[in-house]
C-alpha cells in the first residue's frame, strides 16, 4: 500500500493522539507493579502493541476495553519464546532491562530496522552489572541473549546514543536488592525522555536521585499499581500543527502545556518561525502566516527533525538545524532520508553531520517518496505534499500506524486530500 497526497487547505480541530513514550513506560511499570494498574487513553499502535505482547510473555495479565488496559503485574515469568519487539526500539531496550532481573535466559529480537539499531552501550552496561548479555551476531545489535539476575551496584553508559538505554536501567533498578549507580560517560541527549521515566517511576512508587552525571536508585523498593491516564502526544501533534502553519489552521486538543515531553518544543519552534500560535487550556491552535528562517537545536527533541525540515522549506532565509546527529540512529538515518525526499520535491538543502541548512521558501513539487518504512518520514512527507504542486505518492503508506494510528483519519478530517492506493 502507498499513500497518495494532493495539495490541500487545512482547517479544523482534532483530538491529540495518546503519547507513545508514556504508554510504553506505563505498560512496563505496570508489569513490575504488584497489583492491577488501570491505564486509560492508551496508545494502541504497532510499537506499543509490541510492548504489550512482551509484558504478557513476562507474566502480566492484560485485559483491554477500548483505550483502557487493565494490567496485573508483580510476578515476572521466564519467557517461553523469543520476545519480538518488531519495529519498536523502545520495546527491546526497556524490556532488556526487565529480563536482566530474571535468572533465566531470554532472547530479544525485532524487525530488520530494530536489528540495525545500536544496542552495544546497553549490552556493556548490563554486563558491568553482572548480567550475561550478548549480541547473537556479535555486532552490538539485536538479536540479544540476556540472562540475570542483575545484582550489580555500579555501571557506566554513554548518554549520547539513546536515552532509552538509561531509562531501561532506571526502570529495572528499584526492585533489585542493592542500590544502583548509573554513571554517564558522555552528556545526556534527549534528557526529557529520561525525566519522563523518573516522573513515572515516582508515580508508581519508586524514587531515583539524580546528581551531576549520575543516577542513584535505591534498591529494595517496590512498584505499586496505578490508575493513570496517558497524556496527549506532542510528537504526533507536530504533524497536523505544522500542516496548519503551512496550509491553513489546525487545532489539537488534549495537550498538557506543562508536559515534560521534549517535543513540546514544537510550540516554541512554530512561534520562532513566525506561525501564529494560540493556546487555550489544553487546546493548541496554529495558523499559517509568513514564515521566517530561524535556528533549531534538536538535542532534546530529535523526533521533530523531519517535520521541522518540512516547515523550514517554506520559511524565508536560511534555517540552520543542528545537534541532531543522534537522529541518524532511528528507524532510518533521518537526516539522510528527510533530505532525500525533500530534495526530490525541489527543496534546497545542504547536509551537515549533525543536521542541515535549508534555504527557502521553496516551491515544492509532487514526487515519488520512499518512506524507508519510517513512520516519521512518511508523515513528514505527507505534510510537505500538502503544499507541493501535483501528487505525491509515498511507499509503505501504512507505516504511520507504528506511532500514530489515526494520522490519515485526522488529517482527512482537517481537509487533507489523502488516500491509500495499491
Amino acid at each position: 500500500m502507498r499513500l497518495a497526497v494532493r495539495p490541500s487547505s487545512i482547517e479544523g480541530t482534532i483530538r491529540s493522539s495518546p503519547s507513545k513514550s508514556y504508554t510504553h513506560r506505563a505498560m512496563v511499570l505496570a508489569l513490575l507493579a504488584d497489583g492491577t494498574s488501570k491505564l486509560r487513553n492508551v496508545l494502541l499502535s504497532g510499537d506499543t502493541l509490541a510492548t504489550l505482547r512482551a509484558i504478557r510473555q513476562l507474566g502480566a495479565e492484560v485485559s483491554s476495553e477500548g483505550e483502557t488496559c487493565a494490567i496485573r503485574g508483580g510476578r515476572l515469568d521466564c519467557p517461553k519464546e523469543t520476545i519480538d519487539a518488531e519495529n519498536s526500539g523502545t520495546t527491546i531496550r526497556l524490556i532488556a532491562g526487565v529480563v536482566s532481573l530474571l535468572p533465566c535466559e531470554a532472547t530479544l529480537t525485532g524487525d530488520a530496522s530494530v536489528r540495525q539499531r545500536p544496542m552495544q552501550p546497553l549490552i556493556d552496561a548490563l554486563k558491568e552489572l553482572g548480567v550475561y548479555c550478548a549480541s547473537i551476531e556479535g555486532n552490538g545489535r539485536a538479536p540479544l541473549v540476556v540472562k540475570g539476575p542483575n545484582h550489580g551496584k555500579t555501571t557506566h553508559i554513554r548518554g549520547d546514543i539513546s536515552s532509552q538505554f538509561i531509562s531501561s536501567l532506571l526502570i529495572s533498578s528499584p526492585v533489585k536488592d542493592v542500590d544502583t549507580n548509573i554513571v554517564l560517560t558522555t552528556p545526556l541527549k534527549s534528557r526529557p525522555y529520561v525525566e519522563i521515566t523518573i516522573e513515572m517511576m515516582k508515580m508508581f512508587g519508586a524514587e531515583c536521585r539524580e546528581s551531576d552525571k549520575e543516577f542513584r536508585v535505591p534498591g529494595g523498593q517496590s512498584y505499586g499499581p496505578l490508575d493513570y491516564r496517558i497524556p496527549g502526544d506532542y510528537s504526533s501533534a507536530a504533524f497536523p500543527l505544522v500542516a496548519g502553519a503551512l496550509s491553513g489552521r489546525a487545532s489539537v486538543e488534549g495537550l498538557n502545556p506543562e508536559d515534560r515531553q521534549g517535543d513540546r518544543k514544537i510550540v516554541k519552534i512554530l512561534g520562532d518561525f513566525g506561525a501564529r500560535v494560540e493556546t487555550s487550556g489544553t487546546k493548541l491552535t496554529v495558523s499559517s502566516q509568513k514564515l521566517m528562517a530561524t535556528e533549531v537545536d534538536f538535542s532534546d527533541s530529535p523526533d521533530l527533525f523531519p517535520i521541522v525540515c518540512v516547515l523550514a522549506t517554506q520559511a524565508k532565509g536560511r534555517t540552520h538545524l543542528h545537534n541532531a546527529e543522534h537522529v541518524r540512529l532511528k528507524e532510518s538515518d533521518r537526516i539522510r532520508t528527510t533530505l532525500d525526499f525533500l530534495k526530490d520535491m525541489g527543496a534546497v538543502i545542504e547536509e551537515r553531520k549533525d543536521g542541515c541548512v535549508v534555504s527557502g521558501p521553496c516551491r515544492l513539487k509532487g514526487a515519488k517518496v520512499d518512506s524507508f518504512g519510517d513512520h516519521r518520514i512518511l508523515m513528514a512527507a505527507a505534510v510537505a505534499a500538502l503544499v507541493a504542486d501535483g501528487e505525491t505518492v509515498i511507499s509503505e503508506g501504512e507505516c504511520y500506524k507504528i506511532s500514530y494510528p489515526s494520522f490519515v483519519q485526522d488529517m482527512r478530517s482537517l481537509g487533507a486530500n489523502m488516500e491509500m492506493i495499491y
